[in-house]
C-alpha cells in the first residue's frame, strides 16, 4: 500500500505526496472580497502540501455571504489571486481554487437587501456572520427554473477567472450545507421540477455545474467536495447512501480528477454525527482518486491508505498552525495547536506567524 509520502496523480495534477491542504475559511481578504499579499504569504508558507485547496471563494456577489472571504467573479479579484498562485508555484507547490455559492446562508445585508437563494424557500439554522455582527438567517427565495442556467454560468465564469489567475485546477464546493448541497438533500429540496424529488433530479445541478466547469478546465483538473454523512448546517438526507453513491457515480462518469469527502464521526471536533461514513459505498462506484478528510491524525491518515479506503487525505485545521505539516508528519514531530480566537480575525496573528518546527 502507498504511504502518505508517495506521489499521486490527482487527475492531471501530479502531487509529490498524499497530504493535501483542505479548504479553510480564514477571513483575511481585503474590502471588495479582494485577495491580498497577506494571503499570498499564507499560502506560500504551506506549499509543501501535495496540493493546496484554497479557502471557499465566492463565484458571485449573490453567492458570497462571509465577511472578508475572497471572490473570483470580477477582474480585480482575479488579478488579486495572481501573486498568490505565482508564489505557491515559485515555492514548488500546486494550488486549486474552491468555487463556492452559499445559497440560503447568504444574509440580505451582503446582497443589496435581497434574500439568499436556495433550492426551496427554506431557512438555514442559526445566524449569519455579517459586517455588522451576527444576524438571524432569514427565509431564502427558491431559484426559478429559468434562473438555473444563470447560476451554472456564474460557476463557468468563475472557473474561467480561476484559469486566468494561474490556478492548477478548481474544486466545486457541493458540501457543508451550501447551495449545491441544499439541492442534493431531501430535507432542504422540496422542488417538483427537474431539480427536485427523485435522487436523479436532486443530483442534477451538481452534475451540470461539474460538467460545465469541466468544459473550461478539462474534467481531470476539476474536483468536487461532498459531505455525505449527517447534518451539515441544517441540511440532511433520509437516504444518504443512495443519494451520495448516485452523485459519486455521476461524477465518475464525468471523469473528475478526484473526489474529496468530509466525513466527521461521532466524536468529531468540528461537527459530529452518528450517521455512518458513506465513503466505503462511494468507493465502490467512484474509482478515480478518493480523498478523505475530518479529524485525522498522521497515523489515521496512513491507516486509511493502508486499508484501501482512500488514495490521499486532506488536513484542515492542522495546516493553520503547522505550515510545515508535511515535514512534521514525516519526521514524527509534534503538531502545534491553533487558536480558535484568531481563525477568522484580520491581520497576521494566527495566520502567517506560526513558525515551522525547529
Amino acid at each position: 500500500m502507498p504511504t502518505l509520502f508517495d506521489p499521486i496523480d490527482l487527475g492531471a495534477i501530479h502531487a509529490p505526496n498524499r497530504i493535501l491542504m483542505a479548504p479553510l475559511t480564514r477571513g483575511r481578504a481585503s474590502p471588495g472580497f479582494l485577495p491580498n499579499d497577506l494571503m499570498r504569504d499564507y499560502y506560500a508558507q504551506r506549499a509543501s502540501a501535495g496540493l493546496i485547496i484554497t479557502e471557499a471563494t465566492g463565484i458571485s456577489a449573490e453567492g458570497l455571504g462571509w465577511p472578508s472571504a475572497p471572490g473570483i467573479w470580477n477582474d480585480a479579484q482575479t488579478e488579486g489571486w495572481k501573486p498568490i498562485t505565482e508564489a505557491v508555484h515559485e515555492a514548488g507547490g500546486r494550488i486549486i481554487l474552491q468555487l463556492w455559492h452559499m445559497g440560503r446562508l447568504v444574509h440580505r445585508s451582503f446582497n443589496e437587501g435581497r434574500p439568499g437563494v436556495s433550492s426551496s424557500a427554506t431557512t438555514g439554522p442559526g445566524h449569519a456572520y455579517t459586517p455588522t455582527g451576527k444576524q438571524p438567517l432569514e427565509e431564502a427565495r427558491a431559484l426559478d427554473l429559468n434562473e438555473i442556467p444563470r447560476v451554472i454560468g456564474d460557476y463557468v465564469h468563475a472557473a474561467e477567472n480561476a484559469k486566468a489567475a494561474g490556478f492548477d485546477g478548481v474544486q466545486i464546493h457541493s458540501a457543508n450545507g451550501y447551495l449545491l448541497d441544499q439541492f442534493l438533500r431531501d430535507n432542504s429540496n422540496f422542488r417538483d421540477d427537474d431539480y427536485g424529488g427523485s435522487i436523479e433530479n436532486r443530483i442534477r445541478l451538481t452534475s451540470e455545474v461539474t460538467a460545465a466547469v469541466a468544459g473550461v478546465w478539462g474534467a481531470d483538473r476539476v474536483s468536487v467536495r461532498l459531505s455525505p454523512n449527517g447534518d451539515s448546517q441544517g441540511v440532511d438526507d433520509s437516504n444518504p447512501e443512495s443519494l451520495f453513491t448516485a452523485a459519486a457515480a455521476a461524477l465518475q462518469k464525468i471523469g473528475i480528477g478526484f473526489l474529496e469527502l468530509r466525513e466527521p464521526g461521532p466524536d468529531g471536533t468540528f461537527g459530529n454525527t452518528d450517521v455512518p461514513k458513506q465513503s466505503p459505498a462511494i468507493r465502490r462506484v467512484f474509482t478515480n482518486p478518493l480523498v478523505l478528510n475530518s479529524d485525522l491524525t498522521a497515523e489515521g491518515g496512513q491507516a486509511l491508505l493502508d486499508a484501501g479506503l482512500a488514495d490521499a487525505v486532506s488536513y484542515g485545521r492542522p495546516f493553520i498552525s503547522n505550515p510545515d505539516l508535511v515535514t512534521r508528519i514525516r519526521d514524527g514531530k509534534a503538531w502545534a495547536e491553533s487558536e480558535m480566537r484568531t481563525w477568522y480575525t484580520p491581520g497576521p496573528e494566527g495566520y502567517t506567524d506560526y513558525p515551522a518546527a525547529a
